[in-house]
């Protein structure tokens, strides 16, 4: 088993060294998640009719088995899909059984958002290793004044222009890997990739985690560092779908 990645992302390999992959659906990665998938799930279903009242937070918080912060936090999610409506001293209703257009996928009929990430994840996380080998002083600065615009970008709600920065700093490091192949496939694909990068900005209490896995990013390139950079941009790309609200299969290797 490889060591040093969150246990969502160790490949182990097995004797024959084939590569099952996970089942095509949304899998969930903390209690949280996992909360946010089941109670989406009972309102796609009618288990939680839309007007319906949920059912108290005490007990949804023991049947769910997971704390009051955790749970408050899958509502909250919920709340900015447009499923629900929290209102304080009263409950929480059921306010649709769909996610809110706002955040609809666009591109549905040329690849699904998880299909999207787990793309990207498989792309980016391999020319971020080779990026790490090439990798100039005066593109470690572009990288860092990048990182500059897009945390001022975020704190200042602009999200448009940080998702238009976010995407700039991803293709920087595609470019800086030289695989003519791969830019090609991504920049081919620039208004997929650009609208995958702006969803996850509307967890607005999360919105600096972007800011704070990209840093990590330019960290490791700044070291030079292939292995790390490969995998602090694997996490980001997990981490930037769960804020989406999306779960992708990642490969498993079992020993």
């Amino acid at each position: 088993m490889l060591v040093g990645l969150p246990a969502t992302l160790r490949i182990q390999w097995r004797s024959d060294r084939t590569i099952p992959i996970l089942p095509m659906k949304n899998v969930p990665h903390t209690v949280t998640d996992a909360a946010i998938a089941t109670i989406r799930e009972r309102i796609e279903s009618s288990a939680y009719p839309v007007g319906s009242l949920l059912p108290a937070q005490r007990q949804l918080s023991e049947e769910l088995a997971i704390s009051r912060a955790s749970l408050r936090e899958a509502l909250s999610t919920l709340e900015a899909l447009g499923m629900l409506h929290i209102r304080p001293g009263k409950g929480v209703y059921v306010k649709s059984a769909q996610a809110s257009s706002s955040h609809a996928w666009r591109f549905a009929d040329q690849a699904s958002l998880p299909d999207t990430y787990q793309m990207r994840f498989a792309l980016e996380g391999f020319v971020a290793r080779l990026a790490a080998h090439s990798i100039g002083d005066g593109d470690i600065d572009w990288l860092q004044d990048n990182l500059d615009s897009l945390q001022g970008a975020l704190i200042s709600a602009e999200l448009e222009e940080a998702a238009q920065l976010d995407f700039a700093f991803h293709m920087r490091i595609v470019s800086l890997a030289g695989n003519a192949a791969i830019e090609s496939i991504l920049r081919g694909s620039a208004d997929i990739m650009k609208e995958s990068q702006r969803l996850p900005f509307y967890r607005r209490e999360l919105v600096l985690s972007t800011f704070h896995e990209h840093s990590a990013i330019v960290e490791a390139l700044k070291a030079r560092d292939g292995e790390n950079a490969g995998r602090a941009i694997e996490a980001h790309i997990v981490n930037a779908a769960q804020r989406a609200g999306v779960h992708f299969p990642l490969p498993t290797i079992k020993a």
